[in-house]
């Protein structure tokens, strides 16, 4: 059984978050391309929260943040062009953000399958607190209703790849303050909405319960023995 190992960043500023994932990335394409190299990837998972922030993937396009360098400096939201795939969302407190940095061809080696994979995780998850979710037919995430006019993304996935190790991730909605959304196109998509577990529930959820059930079902889906990291992410501001 592949092992996969975790870490709770806490709330983390998003590009020390993602400086992070990159370190961790190059250094396993650096074992993959090793030719003496015989150690087996290590996989890891980082779940964080990021003070708010608005990310724009790497073929989306600009024009969807509706906001300019100085509304976004008064309300206090930062804005990153990034690497990964999508196209623009918002990142904020209230949501979970996992970073699953995973050798793939461990896990089949398909991006397709390992979208499907992370959106499953969470379809799980959320049925859990009795909240009915799905996939729209050839667009990323996890949606309520997603056959009805009223289908609304209640997460958000981006990724990216190198020599089949894996980078970004997703961003679960949980308590978070929906207004953010606003001040953006979210994903692109002019027709259709976004949402959370508090305005499905109409009630707080509690962020750790949920973050226990999430890791379960990280593991069940992924067919991995979810252990905690310790020692290598004691002090993660130090390493980046």
């Amino acid at each position: 059984m592949n092992q996969i190992y975790y870490k709770d960043l806490g709330i983390i500023p998003y590009k020390e978050a993602w400086d992070f994932q990159e370190k961790l990335m190059n250094e396993k394409v650096s074992k993959k391309l090793n030719p003496d190299n015989t150690e087996t990837i290590q996989n890891h998972l980082l779940l964080c929260r990021h003070p708010h922030v608005y990310t724009l993937g790497m073929h989306g396009n600009q024009e969807n943040l509706l906001l300019n360098s100085a509304s976004l400096k008064e309300k206090g939201i930062e804005f990153y062009k990034t690497n990964r795939g999508g196209d623009i969302t918002y990142h904020g407190p209230g949501q979970l953000v996992a970073y699953p940095i995973l050798d793939l061809e461990q896990f089949g080696g398909s991006i397709k399958v390992y979208l499907r994979s992370l959106e499953e995780v969470v379809i799980k998850t959320i049925a859990e607190f009795g909240i009915a979710s799905g996939r729209i037919e050839g667009i990323t995430g996890v949606w309520i209703e997603p056959e009805t006019v009223r289908a609304r993304k209640i997460c958000a996935l981006g990724v990216r790849c190198n020599h089949w190790i894996s980078l970004h991730g997703l961003a679960l909605n949980i308590n978070t303050d929906l207004s953010y959304f606003r001040n953006i196109v979210p994903c692109g998509l002019t027709d259709k909405g976004v949402s959370s577990m508090k305005e499905e529930l109409g009630t707080e959820v509690g962020e750790a319960k949920l973050t226990e059930i999430f890791l379960g079902k990280f593991g069940e889906v992924f067919g991995s023995e979810i252990r905690k990291a310790e020692e290598q992410f004691e002090k993660v501001s130090h390493t980046v």
